[in-house]
């Protein structure tokens, strides 16, 4: 197996923000990806995380292997790369070879782990509504009502997406609009559901690699949030509501 990116910021990046969810993962490398499908340790944010092969430009496997690792690790290792770099990964007995290639070459190994094997299911969800944005405009929107209580409510109706926030004494409240920047598609005339401020502050994080981002969410049902840049990478987060009377 030899992988390598010319871009390194896709895997650093993306494992940046996941190690902020889960601790321990498995990546599975394939003939068209490598991915990581983990549940953190509280049930209440699954990630989904695939970088695509023709995002590499070299891209070589004999057979589909699964690598477990500390993302601690592979986050530390990953932060010593520079955007000029090209980043190389290679499986070498029981160890992860990453080559960090400039104007020097840079080898790390990091031991494989070797985990329970848990075959993470993604959920089928249906959804009745749409938000494709801007992930800056989200991004915003999350940290303004963050300020205010420790759980967001969405909100969508025809034309528009509202985040708010509530409480004791105070509340925050952003619209955002149809428009040429954010599409809004729903098949009902208002839906709303409340989710974990404190997780949304780790998944805006996906801001850092997508400028778009997708909203997809029910009453009471879990909440869809997928960055993308096209042909290289797809970042998805499902995060369990916050059910309780709105």
């Amino acid at each position: 197996m030899k992988l390598t990116l010319a871009e390194p910021r896709l895997l650093k990046e993306s494992i940046g923000i996941i190690s902020d969810l889960v601790n321990e993962v498995s990546i599975k490398v394939d003939s068209n990806k490598i991915q990581i499908i983990a549940m953190d340790p509280a049930n209440v944010a699954m990630t989904v995380f695939k970088l695509l092969s023709s995002a590499f430009i070299e891209y070589s496997i004999d057979t589909e292997t699964t690598l477990s690792l500390s993302l601690e690790s592979l986050k530390q290792v990953l932060r010593r790369a520079k955007p000029t770099d090209s980043l190389s990964l290679e499986l070498e007995e029981n160890r992860l070879k990453i080559s960090l290639i400039g104007d020097s070459v840079r080898t790390f190994k990091i031991s494989l782990l070797d985990l329970e094997e848990r075959d993470q299911k993604i959920p089928q969800l249906s959804f009745s509504l749409n938000v494709k944005t801007s992930s800056h405009i989200l991004s915003e929107a999350v940290e303004d009502v963050s300020i205010i209580a420790e759980s967001v409510l969405f909100e969508v109706e025809p034309g528009k997406m509202t985040v708010a926030s509530e409480g004791n004494l105070n509340d925050a409240k952003v619209e955002i609009r149809a428009d040429e920047v954010t599409e809004i598609k729903t098949e009902s005339s208002r839906v709303k559901s409340k989710y974990s401020i404190e997780y949304l502050k780790k998944i805006i994080a996906g801001s850092r690699l997508a400028d778009e981002v997708t909203i997809e969410f029910a009453k009471d049902y879990p909440l869809k949030i997928t960055y993308f840049i096209l042909n290289k990478l797809e970042l998805t987060f499902i995060l369990a509501p916050r059910v309780e009377n709105i």
